[in-house]
């Protein structure tokens, strides 16, 4: 599996979100306006708690580059909801329980606290043609991402 660079084309993926629907990214990218995809270990966990509801609460300094945020993670969709309506997140989540989105964006974290196959913590930004304009990945489950570098960047895609 090669690892996926700025300038390639984002892997097509279909995935659960909160209500049951699926989702596809090809449906994301016909509002025809960046996408940011945030990949996260796990629901309700602190660290991607603190993420989540900071994109959450910043999300009006993305909405000036007018971007739909997309967050994904291994999680089934029914504890996502729970995790979405618990926070409050003004996002769409969706359920990748089957690994095969966090296998297509090589993002797969090995093991964590003894459970395998989770999400690595991870940014991509795609321009709204699905080629990917940004790309940040942690191995570091811990480490957040620099959200003022992730806001920069998704409004110069914008422009």
């Amino acid at each position: 599996m090669s690892r996926l660079e700025v300038g390639e084309k984002a892997p097509e993926f279909t995935l659960l979100d909160t209500d049951l629907k699926s989702r596809s990214l090809k449906d994301f990218l016909a509002e025809g306006k960046p996408v940011v995809i945030l990949f996260f270990p796990g629901a309700f966990t602190s660290v991607c708690t603190r993420e989540l509801c900071t994109f959450r609460d910043r999300m009006a300094e993305l909405e000036k580059a007018n971007a739909t945020v997309v967050a994904i993670s291994v999680d089934t969709p029914f504890s996502l909801k729970e995790f979405k309506n618990k926070y409050n997140l003004n996002f769409t989540l969706l359920s990748d329980f089957n690994k095969e989105a966090i296998k297509a964006y090589d993002v797969v974290l090995p093991e964590l606290l003894g459970l395998k196959e989770l999400a690595k913590r991870a940014v991509f930004i795609l321009d709204k043609d699905g080629f990917i304009r940004y790309k940040w990945v942690s191995d570091d489950p811990g480490v957040e991402p620099d959200y003022e570098e992730v806001i920069r960047k998704a409004n110069e895609i914008a422009s």
